[in-house]
């Protein structure tokens, strides 16, 4: 699967894909007729012929080159036994989402990090604040469980970036008796994709796990830019600390990292403004593919 996969990006295409028992999921960019390549040669493999996709575009390449993991799980929560293909919760399309979480019998729960939550997030919604998805089982059973402490109990309303965490935690849920599940299906991603933005109920962007950062309505490139120190998300507003660094580091990391750390830091974000003064990829880059088209 692995080199099948690798075979149809070719060099055009870059990106991330995870492969695991479960599934591929992932997000890919490159010139239109490449993504088509590759999209029809993932749907030719038995069982994907209904692949779930979400189109975007960006102004730029926003991955440095093409990569396929093999893992576990598609995304790791560390639980024996959870079948998210059997045991999922109910899906919800986006245009039945609003009216579920403004019931006010239900509990809207989100299942991301931390660090996702700040650049945005559906009002109202439970914010666990994990550092990892692997902390959501345990989050569940000291503090999740008594928010479900009611006479009668309300309906769980959870949802994620794409919609393949929400899968697992809902069949989380499940085995741990918890009846009335729902999850947001394709994620906020396609929530943002389907409705207008009069009509949203969503705050900020999402925070999407490639060099555009965020997206918001309309899946539309935002305004965060990506540490270079922590990896994580800042907003114009975090660029303003006198913490932050262009490249370096920022008030989340700043006291972490050591001075050499930062003159190292320093140092490559020197070279990979060099690079695009030249127009050519830094370091460590791939042969460009050029602007084009990406699928989650």
């Amino acid at each position: 699967m692995k080199s099948r996969l690798l075979d149809l990006c070719g060099e055009a295409v870059r990106g991330t894909l995870l492969v695991a028992h479960e599934g591929i999921n992932g997000t890919i960019a490159g010139p239109a007729a490449d993504i088509v390549r590759v999209v029809d040669g993932v749907r030719a493999m038995p069982g994907f012929d209904r692949l779930e996709l979400k189109y975007s575009t960006a102004g730029t390449m926003p991955f440095y080159r093409m990569k396929v993991r093999l893992k576990a799980e598609i995304v790791t929560m560390g639980v024996t036994g959870i079948d998210p293909l059997r045991d999922a919760g109910t899906y919800v399309a986006p245009q039945d989402w609003n009216a579920l979480i403004s019931d006010p019998d239900t509990v809207v729960i989100d299942t991301r990090n931390d660090y996702e939550v700040d650049v945005g997030i559906f009002e109202g919604a439970i914010q666990p604040v994990t550092r990892t998805f692997r902390d959501f089982p345990g989050w569940f059973r000291t503090e999740g469980r008594a928010l479900l402490d009611r006479p009668n109990p309300p309906k769980v309303a959870m949802y994620c970036t794409g919609g393949i965490r929400c899968e697992k935690a809902t069949a989380f849920l499940k085995s741990e008796g918890v009846d009335q599940v729902y999850h947001l299906e394709g994620g906020i991603l396609k929530y943002l994709e389907t409705i207008p933005e009069a009509e949203s109920l969503w705050r900020g962007d999402c925070f999407v796990f490639d060099e555009r950062v965020a997206v918001g309505h309309g899946l539309k490139q935002g305004d965060h830019s990506l540490c270079r120190g922590c990896r994580m998300p800042v907003s114009p507003e975090g660029r303003l600390s006198p913490l932050y660094v262009e490249g370096v580091c920022c008030d989340r990391c700043h006291d972490a990292r050591s001075e050499a750390q930062r003159q190292g830091y320093a140092e490559r974000q020197k070279q990979m403004e060099i690079a695009a003064r030249r127009g050519v990829d830094h370091v460590g880059a791939t042969p460009s593919a050029g602007k084009g088209r990406d699928a989650d």
